[in-house]
């Protein structure tokens, strides 16, 4: 295993005075409870490592919480989104009553989809990205995984509600549904929200135990077809392409734990992973660490981004994804979580989600490719991970809603 050094230009943050008005950031999955209002004071974007940044910034706390929450972008060059609350709290899971199995969807109206790029945009981007492979195939620095990614952007009669869209996310029992309050594009831009839920753990941290548990390789489940689901799971589990993409990011987050940790290890090994709508290949990761001091978010830093959604090499496939991909990331494919003042916390992984801008959504989906990879199924790939979301707002691909037209 190829272990590099912890790297000091961890993603940093910028003062958000906004979020003080912005309605709360929360988690909400099956080992996850958390409901945070306003916000008192941001990380410091500079003055030395991240680590060194935490620990005057704990350090200084004065009645607050003592908990930091927020998000990571995908590129960590890009200002990260990381503040104190000024109030937390941690629910109790709330009872399976009839209303919380079938919250309604938002009242959205008319709804109008743009795809960015189409589906034929993203099949010739995948074409492309097999081709670079082939051509670097021989260099021990070329390409071997890329994870693209397609938006779809939803412009809607009615703003939506990012509450409702939550508690319909949060159904699924198998995944961790967030909703991070995020910095105004513009002074007269509308606020804007992280609503998502994601079935993959970047990192948990209690005390000296560390745990991941990366993703990659995926199927569409079959829920009304109890057969064929099955045959999708074992058609998952036994696809020789499926598990080179899935190994290359148990991987990469093994090499960066190791010189961490005086133990480690995949308990399991290489488990199926179901969400309400998907299949997934995924390994439990779990060991001690050397420094049990050392932060949570220092950690999902060093790991953030893996190959389950930027590629390898890292560097390579970050080239290649800005050249492919239409438009910047944002903080999808980022992380979301916390760490408190002790360095305890869990960051999950920003996938399955869309930045909410009043009536404006933004939805994206990824699939990763590998040699052996073919355009249109991983296209099709990135229609079943939309699924989830569109069918919390309760809209198709089209934007056509259940009960209304679109926009002309």
């Amino acid at each position: 295993m190829n272990h590099q050094p912890a790297r000091s230009d961890a993603p940093s943050s910028r003062p958000a005075p906004e979020v003080a008005l912005a309605p709360s950031f929360v988690l909400r999955g099956a080992r996850e409870a958390l409901a945070a209002q306003g916000c008192r004071r941001s990380l410091p974007a500079a003055g030395g490592t991240l680590e060194d940044r935490l620990a005057r910034f704990f350090a200084q706390n004065g009645g607050g919480p003592g908990l930091l929450v927020g998000a990571l972008p995908y590129e960590a060059t890009a200002p990260a989104h990381l503040y104190e609350p000024a109030t937390l709290a941690r629910p109790a899971t709330p009872a399976a009553t009839e209303a919380a199995r079938h919250p309604p969807a938002p009242a959205l109206g008319a709804c109008r989809a743009t795809p960015r790029p189409d589906v034929a945009g993203y099949r010739a981007a995948v074409a492309a990205a097999l081709a670079r492979m082939a051509d670097e195939a021989h260099d021990p620095a070329g390409l071997r995984k890329i994870v693209l990614a397609r938006a779809l952007w939803l412009e809607t009669e009615h703003p939506i509600d990012a509450a409702a869209l939550l508690d319909r996310l949060a159904r699924d029992p198998a995944v961790t549904a967030f909703r991070v309050p995020l910095p105004a594009a513009g002074a007269d831009a509308a606020p804007r929200e992280l609503v998502g839920a994601t079935p993959e753990l970047l990192l948990a941290k209690s005390g000296a135990r560390v745990a991941s548990h990366p993703l990659a390789g995926s199927a569409r489940r079959r829920p009304d077809d109890p057969a064929a689901d099955a045959d999708a799971a074992r058609a998952l589990l036994a696809s020789a392409k499926d598990r080179r993409e899935h190994a290359a990011v148990a991987e990469a987050v093994l090499d960066e734990l190791a010189p961490l940790c005086r133990t480690l290890g995949t308990p399991e090994g290489t488990t199926l992973f179901a969400t309400a709508s998907m299949w997934h290949l995924g390994t439990r990761i779990a060991g001690e660490l050397k420094d049990p001091g050392l932060p949570s978010l220092v950690l999902a830093a060093r790991l953030h981004p893996t190959p389950a959604v930027c590629g390898a090499p890292r560097a390579a496939a970050a080239r290649a994804i800005a050249q492919l991909e239409p438009a910047p990331r944002g903080f999808y494919s980022g992380a979301v979580g916390w760490c408190d003042a002790a360095g305890d916390g869990r960051w999950w992984v920003a996938i399955r989600c869309a930045e909410i801008a009043g009536r404006t959504a933004r939805l994206y989906a990824g699939a990763g490719i590998v040699p052996g990879s073919d355009p249109e199924a991983e296209a099709e790939e990135t229609a079943a991970k939309f699924a989830a979301l569109l069918d919390a707002l309760g809209v198709d691909e089209t934007g056509r809603l259940r009960a209304g037209e679109p926009l002309p």
